[in-house]
C-alpha cells in the first residue's frame, strides 16, 4: 500500500519561473515575458506562477470586516489608511504581513474606455492612499469580476488602442459573465478582447496595483455552468499580467472546479478551493468552528496540486487576531493557523487591525510556524477522521507533522513513524511552544484540548519496511439496494460504486480477510464534488463516520482511517441512511495490525432511534452532512440505543447542537431520570457543541435526548470518550459543585 505521502497525481506540473532580485534581472525578465507574449501563448500562461507567486502571499482583506460592518464604513479611504498604518504598528510586517486588499464595493463608474474606475466618493485621494500603502512597506490589491456590465456595453466605448467596441467582443446573444450574473460575458475569439482586458491590467498597473483577486468564476463557485465558462476569462488577465510587467500576484475564486486544475494552474497564483469561511449572517461573529473544519475535509482532494511551480490552495480569510469578533475560540486560532500553515496557504486576516489583541500577535507572529506555511511543501494526509494526522516530506531528513483533534471532547492523537516512512526520530520539536522534545521512538502521542493541535518538527531516521496490503476494487463489493456499480476510466479499480446512502438499505460491502486480530489501516479511494459522508460498519460494531470534500466528480482521492478488524474474513460496509456517501472506487487494507485508534466514538443523530416527530434532515456542516431534527414535544425523541463503553465510570459526553436562540434538551441515561440542559445558538445551519460528563455501565446504554413541553434543540452527534487524565480538574468541579452533575441512571 502506498503511503499517505505519495499518492497518485493525475496533472501535468506548470512549468516554473525563477525569482529575481535585481532591478538588472526585473528588465531581463519583463523582456522575456514580453517575447513569450509574443511567441509561447502557453509558456506565457504558465509564467503567472513566477517570483511572485513562488510562496503564498501574508496580508490582509476587507471582505470579512464587510460581513459584520456595512460596505459603506469599512470601504473607505480613511479605515484603508488606518489599516495599512495598524499592520505597520502590529509588528507583523517583519512576520511577512504585506497585502492591504480591497474587496469587493471598491468601484465606481467607468472610464471613457470601459475600464471600471475607484469609487471618488469613498477614495477621495486614491492615488495618495495607494502611495501611502506603499510608502509603509505593503502591497495594494483589488477585486474584479469577470465580464462587463451591461451599461458598459449598451454605452459601447471604444476598446483603447483598437478600432473595436465594447459590443464588438460580447457574446451574442447576452449570457452571464460570471457565476454571480450581473454582467454579460466576453468572447474572447473576437478581435479586441484581449485588447480590452490588457488595458484594464495596465491601467491598474499604472495605479500601483499589487494583487487581483478575481472572484465568481466558472467552472466552480458552486455553479458548474459551462455556457459561462471563465476559464478564457483567466487566461487573459494572467497574458495581460504578463505583458503589463507588474508583478501582479493573481487569485481566482471561489469552490474551483478540481477537473479543471491544469488551467487554475497555469494561469493563477493561487485558488480558492472551499466557499466562504465567514458566516454571513449564520453567526454573530467573522466565522466559526463547522467553517474552520471543513477545510480539513476539503484539502485531502487538493493535497497534490500545489507547490511553487503548482500555485497555492487558498484557504479563505483567516480569522485570527481578534478573539472578540473572531467567533473562535483560542485554542480554534492556533488550530486554524496550523492548518493555513501545513496547507501552505496565503495567510491573509480578516480581523480589524487596529484592534488587535495580544494573543492574535503572538499567534500570527510564530516564525517557526511561518516558516511551515511558506516552506514550499504542503502537507498530505495521514489519517482522517476526527482525530487527524498531516505531515510534509521536507526531502532532507525532516518533516513537519500536525495532529488536530476535531472533537470537542479532548482526545489522545497518536501518529506512528513508520507511516511517515520512518522507524524513530531522533528529534522532535514543538513549533508552537519552541519546545524540544528529545527523541521519540516508534510513536508519537498527545492528549489536545477540544478542536485543538499540535505542530511538530521531526527529524527522520531508519526506514520503515513497507506493510503488506491487500486491495478491494469497487466490483469486488456485494451491493444492496440501489447502489449500482459504474466504470471508471480515471479509478484504480476500472470501476466506482454510486447511489450509495439515501436510505438504510442502499449499501456496499467489501470481504477482508487478515491474518490475526489488531488494528489496521483503510484506505478509501473515493470521488466528491462538496461535502458527503460514508457511515462505515466493520462486522457489525459501532458506526464509523467518515466525513470527506473535493472539488472534482471525476477525480480520485486517497483518505485513510484506522480500523479494528478480527482474524478471518471480515465485513466492511459502506453506505449512510440519510444523506449521499462520496462514489467509492476502491479500498486498501494494510499495516501491520497495530495502528492507534481513536478513543472516542461517534454516535450520528440522525442515525439514532426517531420517534413522532422527529426526523433526519440535510445540514452541510454537520457530521454525517445530516442532523435530527423536529425534537420536542410528547414522544417527539432520540434515543441511542447502543452506546457500548469498555468499563463502568464517567466519560465525556460532547453534544453536537443546532438552535437559533435558547432551547432545552431532557437527556435520560438507562432510563433514569432526565437531566435538563439549556442551550443557546444562533445557527439551524451550523452545530455549536457542549460538553458533560455521562455515568455509564459497561457494555451497552441508552441515551434519550427529548423535550416534553417544547421544542429541543437539533442535534448532530454525541461523541462518547474517556476521562483522560487532564480533564481531572474539569471533572471534579463539575461534579462538586453541581454546575453540571453526571448524567446518569
Amino acid at each position: 500500500m502506498q503511503t499517505a505521502l505519495s499518492h497518485r497525481s493525475y496533472h501535468k506540473p506548470a512549468l516554473s519561473e525563477t525569482g529575481y532580485k535585481t532591478s538588472l534581472l526585473r528588465i531581463i525578465y519583463t523582456a522575456a515575458l514580453l517575447i513569450a507574449a509574443t511567441l509561447l501563448p502557453q509558456t506565457l500562461a504558465r509564467a503567472q506562477v513566477n517570483g511572485v507567486g513562488q510562496k503564498p502571499y501574508l496580508g490582509w482583506s476587507t471582505f470579512s470586516q464587510q460581513t459584520i460592518i456595512p460596505t459603506s464604513i469599512v470601504m473607505t479611504q480613511a479605515n484603508i489608511l488606518a489599516q495599512s498604518d495598524a499592520l505597520g504598528a502590529s509588528g507583523l510586517e517583519a512576520h511577512g504581513f504585506r497585502y492591504i486588499n480591497l474587496d469587493g464595493g471598491w468601484t465606481g463608474d467607468a472610464d471613457e474606455y470601459g475600464r471600471t474606475l475607484y469609487n471618488k466618493t469613498a477614495f477621495p485621494d486614491f492615488f495618495g492612499m495607494v502611495a501611502h500603502i506603499h510608502a509603509n512597506g505593503q502591497k495594494f490589491g483589488i477585486y474584479m469580476n469577470p465580464g462587463v456590465s451591461p451599461s458598459v456595453v449598451a454605452a459601447n466605448p471604444p476598446i483603447l488602442g483598437t478600432r473595436y467596441h465594447m459590443q464588438d467582443i460580447i457574446v451574442t446573444p447576452p449570457t452571464n459573465g460570471n457565476a454571480f450574473g450581473g454582467s454579460d460575458k466576453i468572447d474572447f475569439t473576437k478581435a479586441g478582447a484581449q485588447e480590452y482586458i490588457n488595458s484594464i491590467i495596465n491601467l491598474y498597473a499604472s495605479w500601483g496595483v499589487d494583487f487581483i483577486k478575481l472572484d465568481a468564476v466558472t467552472p466552480g463557485s458552486y455553479n458548474n455552468d459551462l455556457r459561462i465558462n471563465n476559464i478564457p476569462d483567466v487566461q487573459a488577465m494572467s497574458k495581460a499580467i504578463a505583458l503589463s510587467g507588474q508583478p501582479i500576484w493573481l487569485t481566482i475564486s471561489w469552490a474551483l472546479d478540481e477537473d479543471y486544475l491544469s488551467d487554475w494552474q497555469q494561469f493563477s497564483n493561487a485558488r480558492r478551493i472551499e466557499g466562504d469561511i465567514e458566516c454571513e449572517g449564520d453567526c454573530p461573529y467573522l466565522t466559526n468552528w463547522p467553517r474552520v473544519a471543513l477545510r480539513l475535509l476539503d484539502l485531502p482532494g487538493w493535497e497534490n496540486a500545489a507547490g511553487p511551480t503548482l500555485g497555492w490552495n487558498d484557504l479563505d480569510s483567516l480569522e485570527v487576531g481578534n478573539s472578540a469578533t473572531a467567533g473562535i475560540t483560542q485554542t480554534e486560532q492556533q488550530t486554524a493557523m496550523t492548518i493555513w500553515a501545513i496547507a501552505n496557504a496565503p495567510l491573509y486576516l480578516g480581523s480589524d487591525l487596529t484592534k488587535l489583541d495580544s494573543f492574535g500577535k503572538k499567534i500570527l507572529g510564530n516564525d517557526e510556524v511561518i516558516a511551515v506555511d511558506q516552506s514550499g511543501h504542503p502537507a498530505k494526509q495521514i489519517t482522517a477522521g476526527f482525530t487527524q494526522v498531516w505531515a510534509s516530506d521536507l526531502g532532507n531528513g525532516s518533516f513537519y507533522v500536525a495532529l488536530f483533534n476535531l472533537n470537542d471532547v479532548s482526545s489522545e492523537v497518536s501518529v506512528d513513524w513508520d507511516t511517515l516512512g520512518f522507524v524513530n526520530a531522533p528529534k522532535v520539536r514543538d513549533l508552537w511552544s519552541h519546545t524540544e522534545l528529545g527523541p521519540v521512538n516508534r510513536r508519537f502521542s498527545t492528549v489536545l484540548p477540544g478542536h485543538g493541535a499540535r505542530l511538530l518538527q521531526v527529524r527522520a531516521a531508519g526506514r520503515a519496511h513497507e506493510p503488506a496490503s491487500m486491495s478491494f476494487g469497487a466490483a469486488s463489493a456485494t451491493l444492496t439496494g440501489s447502489a449500482t456499480l459504474s466504470p471508471c476510466s480515471v479509478c484504480a479499480s476500472g470501476n466506482k460504486l454510486t447511489y450509495l446512502g439515501i436510505g438504510p438499505n442502499n449499501t456496499a460491502t467489501f470481504h477482508a480477510p487478515v491474518e490475526r486480530t489488531g488494528n489496521y489501516r483503510m484506505e478509501v479511494d473515493s470521488i466528491t464534488n462538496g461535502t458527503r459522508s460514508y457511515i462505515i460498519n466493520v462486522n457489525g460494531g459501532p458506526d464509523i463516520t467518515l466525513n470527506s470534500s473535493g472539488g472534482s466528480s471525476n477525480l480520485p482521492s486517497s483518505i485513510t482511517i484506522p480500523i479494528h478488524l478480527e482474524a478471518g474474513m471480515n465485513s466492511i460496509e459502506f453506505g449512510n441512511p440519510a444523506s449521499y456517501p462520496p462514489d467509492l472506487d476502491r479500498i486498501v487494507i494494510g499495516g501491520d495490525g497495530d495502528e492507534p485508534l481513536p478513543t472516542s466514538t461517534t454516535y450520528e443523530g440522525e442515525y439514532a432511534t426517531l420517534r413522532g416527530s422527529a426526523s433526519a434532515a440535510f445540514c452541510y456542516y454537520c457530521s454525517g452532512v445530516a442532523k435530527a431534527g423536529n425534537i420536542g414535544g410528547a414522544g417527539n425523541d432520540v434515543t441511542f440505543a447502543n452506546v457500548t463503553v469498555p468499563t463502568s465510570g464517567i466519560y465525556q459526553m460532547e453534544i453536537d447542537y443546532l438552535t437559533q436562540g435558547p432551547r432545552s434538551f431532557y437527556v435520560s441515561v438507562n432510563d433514569g431520570p432526565a437531566t435538563e440542559l439549556d442551550l443557546n445558538g444562533s445557527s439551524f445551519n451550523s452545530q455549536a457543541s457542549i460538553v458533560v460528563p455521562v455515568k455509564l455501565q459497561s457494555g451497552t446504554n441508552t441515551i434519550r435526548f427529548s423535550n416534553p413541553n417544547n421544542y429541543a434543540p437539533d442535534l448532530d452527534r454525541i461523541v462518547i470518550a474517556p476521562a483522560l487524565a487532564s480533564d481531572t480538574d474539569f471533572w471534579s468541579e463539575t461534579t462538586q459543585d453541581n454546575r453540571i452533575p453526571p448524567l446518569a441512571h
